[in-house]
């Protein structure tokens, strides 16, 4: 049954959905990862594709960007959809000056002084966990295909341009930033489902190294294969 934010029907979302921010980065993906691809949604351009990889059939749906928008497209996914696992692959700002762009992270622990998780159900806790499952398959086909891969905690924060520094940041040692791992663990949690996140470092904030829109776009390929790589 169509949501109000997803034109699908059911039967066209897998079970297993890779989770990029930008719509065009899901298109990217799928045009050149899957096979026997087809567009699932299009309303307000939150583009989705199902199609297969290696064998196997894999959704990819972008999220958009921040806590609200991966909250109502991971919840309807989970909820109305069936979806078990979510893999969001994402971008992240480097606090560290030993991670550099493109270097890949795979996320432990998120930490936020968001107010999402409170308002959604009254949950006052500050910090997700991804899922052990899928984060020990990710770690174990890292491993296998020779990619390095970075494990971290990191600070999921509801605004891009902080005039203040979080407190989260320097009492658990946090070494980076992103928008939308807190809201997706924490759906998956409530929901009994499984969700995981796979960051590309975009820039650094101690070096100033930094990405191009274009290289954000369409530049994070041995992320975007480890990770379909873990979902087989």
């Amino acid at each position: 049954m169509p949501t109000a934010h997803i034109e699908s029907k059911r039967e066209d979302i897998a079970p297993v959905v890779i989770m990029p921010g930008d719509p065009l980065r899901a298109k990217f993906i799928a045009q050149t990862f899957l096979e026997k691809v087809t567009c699932v949604n299009q309303v307000r351009n939150m583009l989705a594709y199902t199609g297969t990889y290696k064998g196997k059939r894999i959704t990819v749906f972008a999220s958009g960007m921040g806590m609200p928008s991966i909250g109502i497209y991971s919840y309807e996914l989970y909820k109305n959809y069936g979806v078990e696992k979510i893999l969001r692959v994402g971008t992240a700002g480097s606090y560290q000056a030993h991670l550099h762009v493109l270097d890949i992270v795979l996320v432990n622990q998120s930490y936020s002084d968001s107010s999402f998780a409170f308002v959604q159900n009254g949950t006052k806790d500050q910090v997700m966990s991804g899922s052990e499952t899928m984060n020990q398959a990710i770690k174990e086909k890292a491993q296998e295909e020779g990619i390095s891969l970075h494990e971290e905690d990191v600070y999921s924060t509801d605004v891009f341009y902080n005039e203040i520094e979080s407190p989260l940041i320097q009492e658990h040692h946090l070494g980076i930033v992103e928008m939308e791992s807190f809201a997706l663990f924490h759906n998956a949690k409530i929901l009994g489902k499984e969700a995981a996140c796979l960051l590309t470092i975009s820039n650094n904030f101690q070096t100033g190294e930094e990405t191009t829109s274009e290289m954000r776009e369409k530049g994070f390929c041995e992320m975007i294969r480890l990770a379909l790589e873990s979902c087989l």
